[in-house]
Order: C-alpha cells, then sequence, then structure tokens
C-alpha cells in the first residue's frame, strides 16, 4: 500500500496565512524520515491565486532530498512546467475537475477546455522524462452542482489516462461521500481505467474518510493520498475540511496489517511540530491518542 502525502501542498495552501521557508523545507524533511516515499512539496501556480505556494521555488531549492523519495509539484499549465523544470522537479501533477461548473469557478475554463491545456503540459513534461500525475476533483460532489454524474467521472480520468498519467487522483473535494457512493463510484471508474492506475484522496468534512478508504481497498486501490495532521480543504469550496490525516491513515493500515514502511511515531512528531507553527492542534485522532498515551506513561 502507497501513501502519497499532500500536507505541505494541498494542506498549506488552504492556510490564511504564508508558512515560511523553513518550516514547510522542515516539514517536508521530516515527512521523508518518517517513511514517506511519495510527498507533494508545492504548486507552480499564479502567486495571486494562491499565495500560499509563491515560494515554491525556493522549498525546491532550500530541500535536502532523499534518494528513493519522489518529490513532486502541482502544475496548472506550461509555464508553470518551465519553473518546475528550473527546480530539478521530477514528478509533476496536473488538476482537472468532474464537474464543469466547479471547473469554471476553479481554473476559469470549461472541462474540454482545461484537458486540452493539461494534454499539451503532460505532453511536453512525458518528453522530458517528467512523470505526470493527475487529479480528478469533485468526483462524490460538487459544490455548486450536488452529485456529480459517474460518466462525467470517467470521462475524465479515462481523459487524463490517455494524455499519459501514471495514476490518476480521484478527489471528493468536499467531502460528502459514503462508502456505497465510494465504491460504485471506484468500480465505475476501473471499468475504463485499471485500479493499478488508480488512487483516492478523501476529505473529511462529513467525517466517512476512513470509512471511505477502507470500503475502496476492496476494488484493488492500493494508493491513498492524505495529509499529515489532516492538514487541507478547498479554497474554492466553502465549508470543505481538511483531507484525511495520515497518521490516521496509517494506524488503520497497520490494524489491518498492510504494511506501509511508515514510522508512526516519527510521522507523528512531524504534524506536531507543523502544527506547532501553525498555532493549532492536529485534527488528527491517532496523533492525539498517540500523544496522550505517552502523556499518562511519563
Amino acid at each position: 500500500m502507497k501513501i502519497f502525502e499532500v500536507g505541505p501542498r494541498d494542506g498549506l495552501q488552504n492556510e490564511s496565512g504564508v508558512v515560511p521557508v523553513p518550516a514547510k523545507v522542515q516539514l517536508i524533511e521530516a515527512l521523508a524520515e518518517a517513511g514517506l516515499r511519495k510527498i507533494e512539496c508545492g504548486s507552480f501556480v499564479s502567486p495571486k491565486w494562491v499565495p500560499q505556494m509563491a515560494d515554491t521555488a525556493s522549498v525546491f531549492t532550500q530541500l535536502h532530498r532523499i534518494p528513493g523519495v519522489s518529490y513532486s509539484a502541482l502544475v496548472p499549465n506550461l509555464t508553470g512546467l518551465l519553473d518546475a523544470v528550473r527546480c530539478r522537479v521530477r514528478e509533476i501533477a496536473v488538476f482537472a475537475s468532474a464537474s464543469e461548473t466547479f471547473s469554471h469557478r476553479n481554473i476559469n475554463c470549461g472541462i474540454s477546455e482545461s484537458l486540452s491545456r493539461l494534454s499539451a503540459v503532460a505532453h511536453e513534461a512525458i518528453s522530458q522524462n517528467i512523470r505526470v500525475r493527475g487529479y480528478v476533483s469533485c468526483v462524490l460532489g460538487c459544490p455548486y452542482e450536488g452529485a456529480v454524474p459517474l460518466e462525467s467521472v470517467t470521462k475524465v480520468t479515462s481523459a487524463l489516462a490517455s494524455m499519459g498519467c501514471y495514476e490518476i487522483s480521484l478527489g471528493d473535494t468536499i467531502g460528502v461521500g459514503t462508502p456505497n457512493d465510494a465504491q460504485a463510484m471506484l468500480k465505475a471508474v476501473s471499468q475504463a481505467v485499471p485500479a493499478r492506475h488508480l488512487a483516492v484522496h478523501f476529505h473529511d468534512t462529513w467525517g466517512q474518510a476512513l470509512a471511505n478508504i477502507l470500503a475502496v481497498l476492496e476494488t484493488g486501490i492500493a494508493t491513498i493520498d492524505s495529509s499529515v495532521s489532516g492538514l487541507g480543504g478547498c479554497p474554492y469550496a466553502k465549508g470543505a475540511s481538511g483531507n484525511v490525516a495520515t497518521e490516521d491513515v496509517v494506524y488503520m493500515l497497520d490494524g489491518l496489517g498492510v504494511q506501509t514502511n511508515i514510522d508512526l511515531e516519527k510521522l507523528a512528531a512531524a504534524g506536531r511540530q507543523i502544527m506547532s507553527v501553525l498555532g493549532r492542534p492536529s485534527a488528527s485522532k491517532a496523533a492525539a491518542a498517540l500523544a496522550a498515551l505517552k502523556e499518562n506513561q511519563a
């Protein structure tokens, strides 16, 4: 089972203030030390729209990279790709929405136009031996349209696979999905794109993220996106809470006997460090329980 850590990007981009570069670098390095091998470190987007990610180039410049760890970045267009190349990024992510309205609100264009733009980015990246991962947002619901047809989710996922994305992460952006919905969605999409090329990205707005992850394991999913300390949300989806906490996912998988090769204590320590910078407690139940256990044993 593979954990894809998105906290340094998807988590911190939703903060009201800008986290200092040294704190971001320290977080990423601590996550790698804990055993995470796939870490999304930032995004090369316009600082006008996502000011929290304006320092991504500085993060990559200062980062001490460990062999065997993939340090990726989100890239929305060819300009962002050029920035990523300058920073020696070897894996990028591109994103599209399964909801027409969300696509317009998020990136100011419809689904078809967005896929056309992304195809050019993916083609150029692959030509430079840069791996490309895809994201599909709103797979289980949209803040503007409500329910999203499975046909739309499947169509967008297939398009990303066709342009060369080695893996496509299916995101419940507003966290409204339940286990039955999640299973049905994965079963439908995997008819077009094999489960080995799919990942899941659940937000925990309604407290269903872990249950959804457990449900989709039965469909053959082997990659889970998560965010240390449950950091995150969505700047274009009011009310969407954070991603599922990496600590909680690791604890659950450990209990299931699924090997992750992640040190839970080191992971929780990384979470405590970044939350001390942000000035609030972790949203991870496992991290809180671990801290209480240590305090009682002291």
